[in-house]
């Protein structure tokens, strides 16, 4: 029987913890492109905070061998030998949010480099009903000279990480597996049924797979749709919003959403690919993008109801100084990736106020990088006209916003955490 070596493409928030969970059975291979990255996984440090230092150094490994174990590489050379391919590597959307698959095209142009007879290619990039077989398989097959389900084969599982989530780990949430034949099917299921703790659901084909990963965060995008526009309709009425969802949610069947911001690379950006497909085929998808544009539509009305209280609070808008509590996408998590708090930011520098964005979690250079903004990690020792509490980080829970405060303040609650220290709230 050929022994198992599996190499996972993509170091990431998904990549990783996947790639340590293998390495506790399998020879394991985590290959990225970033060498700063690959530098960083070697001296046993996850800037991503998805694993520990301890976690991580136990399953390391200094060289790429037959034993058990994580050897993280940027040389392709090092997965020449594996024989399972795990891709993990993102799927975004550009400015007009259509989905961008060049990370899916070139990482496949990556594995088809080394691909050999017998190889399976496992995707976990979510996707919209026929990537896998109809945009990465061609690729496969044109860099690698080998025909698909004769000389290799490909499967799709697609990827259920929760970023942050140190109780909802990649093993404890059940993985959905399928393959390009009902043969593969049941080697990839038997992959990842023999780390993954809750079990593994066999998809009966790769399409049904695909779809069923981008319906979850297209449902989840949907039903907190329905809670923001219930926030906007129950702020008009002078209503607590967090008081009636409390009261409904005591019927045994209430699905408990919250109202807020819905950034980050999944519930944010899932539904385009959903749509895109949908619209090729000449379908128009009303319920998916209402519910994402008035989800996109949030940080341009949390910033209005900044402002309104601001006023309502006798507060000079122009040149105030306002205090943003987080920049993440979700709390206790250093994710910046499409996260919505940059509208608000952007929305209330429109009124010429002055914000300080504080968040103990983010890499200062990265939040730089990526949006022209600037953070800080290290509260400001200074008092503020307005404070906005955007993410519920476990820091904030203990902060003195009064020593934070001038004489005549504002503050504003957007996740619903700080109670009767806040005057507004989403």
């Amino acid at each position: 029987m050929t022994k198992i070596k599996v190499g996972v493409i993509g170091l990431g928030y998904v990549g990783l913890p996947l790639a340590r969970l293998f390495a506790t059975k399998y020879d394991t291979v985590g290959f990225d492109i970033n060498q700063n990255r690959i530098k960083e996984l070697n001296s046993g440090t996850d800037s991503t905070r998805e694993l520990s230092d301890e976690v991580l150094q136990a399953v390391l490994k200094n060289e790429a061998n037959d034993s058990n174990g994580l050897y993280c590489s940027a040389d392709i050379s090092d997965i020449a030998n594996c024989n399972y391919y795990v891709i993990t590597v993102p799927t975004p959307v550009d400015k007009n949010n259509r989905p961008v698959l060049t990370p899916l095209y070139k990482s496949s142009e990556t594995v088809g480099k080394v691909l050999k007879k017998g190889d399976i290619v496992i995707y976990e990039s979510t996707v919209y009903p026929g990537v896998t077989e109809d945009e990465c398989v061609p690729v496969l097959e044109r860099v690698s000279g080998l025909k698909f389900n004769e000389d290799f084969y490909v499967g799709y599982s697609p990827e259920r990480i929760n970023p942050g989530d140190k109780e909802h780990t990649v093993e404890k949430i059940l993985k959905v597996t399928s393959g390009s034949t009902p043969e593969i099917g049941k080697k990839v299921d038997d992959l990842y049924a023999s780390v993954i703790t809750a079990g593994t659901h066999l998809a009966p084909s790769i399409k049904v797979a695909e779809a069923a990963k981008v319906i979850e965060n297209s449902q989840r995008d949907i039903n907190i749709a329905f809670v923001n526009e219930l926030a906007k309709i129950f702020n008009l009425m002078d209503i607590n919003t967090h008081d009636v969802l409390e009261a409904a949610g005591t019927k045994w069947n209430f699905l408990p959403f919250k109202p807020g911001l819905v950034g980050g690379h999944c519930i944010g950006v899932d539904p385009y690919y959903l749509a895109q497909k949908a619209q090729e085929l000449g379908y128009h998808p009303e319920i998916i993008l209402a519910g994402r544009r008035l989800n996109d539509s949030m940080g341009a009305y949390v910033a209005s109801e900044v402002v309104k209280l601001m006023l309502k609070n006798d507060i000079k808008i122009k040149g105030a100084d306002l205090l943003l509590l987080g920049i993440t996408f979700k709390e206790n998590c250093p994710d910046v990736r499409n996260t919505k708090v940059v509208d608000v930011i952007k929305h209330l520098k429109e009124f010429s106020i002055n914000v300080t964005i504080y968040d103990p979690w983010v890499n200062a250079q990265e939040v730089r990088n990526e949006y022209g903004l600037e953070a800080v990690t290290e509260l400001p020792n200074q008092k503020f006209d307005a404070i906005v509490q955007a993410v519920s980080h476990k820091e904030f829970e203990s902060l003195e916003l009064n020593e934070l405060k001038k004489s005549n303040s504002a503050v504003y609650d957007v996740k619903g955490v700080l109670g009767s220290r806040a005057d507004g709230k989403l």
